[in-house]
């Protein structure tokens, strides 16, 4: 037996040398600021020098790291404190958006160097809106110039499809917009806009992202009102901004509206009680009788759950129209209300393809019903139809049309006998 005590192994520990590529790269904002300050001097005035320097730079720079500090620089001249201020600390530049000259020309030269940088930088791209976002809200800590700088360039970069219009939200913020910063800011912004787009691009680009609706919101709250609106934007020479968001308040009004008829039809209230309260709105609202009957056509057809067999929607069409046929007469007093409702009752039935051989049957009903007069429907036939479904209504109307003239002849002949 070996007395002899054995000896415990030991563990020793091992250290390892860090790889290089392991290691966390300190943030360090400052010497990225210096690069870009240097570079932006040494370039100058000479904006398609500076393009050429920040194409070159992404290479060796982390702009994927020090995006914000990149697009402060080039904006303001050097790294933003919060509110808007710049950093004391450290360096800066003049050859920036905020100390170039006030007018289009120069910020147009650098919306293409932001264009150019992003196309080069894709990735890029989300910080760039994000920036966009936050100089909207420090607006209260620049310059007047700065401002209509900042606005100009917001507008053309809008126009070119640079940045969405969601950025807009930011100008809806309460600290911009009490003192009518974000009005003020509105008009730079739309005029610099609509000066490389029509108003129809503008409106197309702010329906997209749900600003349409919220241009109102500019102002505070004591002033929203689109007669304020209407009267600041005028003022300012933009009329076309101005008609639209009257347009897009009305669209507003009139779907809460028909919504409102669908809920008076839903609690089963009075017929009685669903025309007077929507005569009072229509005249509250001032709403046409020919956009109210189709409104109301549209309420009334939302209002049940179609059957999905083609034979059996009819049917049911005719006798749910039938209940709802003095709603409508109380709407087409005159000749373009009944021809809107047709027009109406042709793009329903060409959309929702079970209702496509109903169309006669509900014009029959509505003509018996004293909703749709024979001119009206003779006016649809010859002349005022729809392309959509064309020649398939008119081959289902053609026997009661044939009727309506023979009738109509009749009539005229019988007046010339008792004359």
């Amino acid at each position: 037996m070996n007395n002899q005590r054995q000896q415990k192994p030991t563990l020793t520990g091992q250290r390892f040398k860090t790889r290089k590529r392991d290691e966390k790269e300190r943030f360090d904002p400052s010497q990225f600021q210096e690069s870009i300050v240097q570079g932006l001097n040494q370039s100058g005035s000479d904006l398609d020098a500076v393009a050429k320097f920040l194409d070159s730079s992404g290479a060796k720079l982390d702009y994927r790291r020090y995006a914000e500090s990149l697009f402060d620089i080039l904006v303001a001249g050097g790294m933003l404190a919060p509110g808007g201020t710049l950093s004391e600390d450290m360096i800066c530049t003049e050859f920036c958006v905020f100390k170039a000259q006030e007018d289009m020309e120069t910020m147009q030269a650098y919306a293409q160097v932001f264009n150019k940088l992003i196309r080069r930088y894709k990735y890029l791209e989300k910080g760039f809106e994000e920036e966009i976002k936050k100089l909207l809200l420090f607006l209260k800590g620049f310059t007047e110039s700065e401002r209509n700088k900042l606005a100009m360039l917001t507008g053309i970069l809008l126009a070119n499809g640079n940045i969405s219009a969601s950025i807009l939200s930011s100008l809806f913020n309460e600290n911009v917009v009490k003192e009518g910063v974000s009005a003020c800011f509105a008009v730079k912004l739309f005029k610099s806009w609509l000066s490389e787009k029509d108003i129809n691009s503008v409106a197309g680009s702010l329906r997209k992202v749900g600003m349409d609706n919220r241009l109102l919101e500019l102002f505070p709250a004591n002033k929203r009102s689109s007669e304020h609106f209407s009267k600041y934007f005028n003022d300012a020479g933009l009329k076309e901004l101005s008609d639209f968001a009257k347009n897009q308040q009305s669209i507003g009004t009139r779907k809460e509206l028909q919504k409102e008829i669908e809920d008076l039809m839903s609690r089963g209230d009075t017929l009685k009680d669903i025309i007077t309260y929507t005569r009072e709105e229509m005249k509250k609202s001032n709403i046409s009788e020919q956009t109210m009957v189709g409104m109301i056509w549209s309420s009334v057809m939302s209002s049940v759950e179609w059957n999905k067999k083609e034979e059996l929607v009819a049917e049911q069409a005719i006798k749910h129209l039938k209940q709802y046929s003095p709603l409508l007469k109380a709407f087409t007093s005159q000749g373009f209300s009944e021809l809107t409702l047709l027009l109406k009752i042709q793009e329903y039935c060409y959309d929702n393809i079970h209702f496509m051989k109903a169309f006669q049957k509900i014009v029959v009903l509505l003509y018996k019903a004293d909703v749709l007069s024979e001119e009206a429907i003779l006016k649809w036939y010859t002349e005022a139809h729809q392309p959509k479904g064309k020649g398939f209504f008119l081959e289902q109307m053609k026997t009661f049309v044939e009727w309506l003239k023979h009738a109509e002849e009749e009539s005229e002949s019988e007046e010339e006998e008792a004359d």
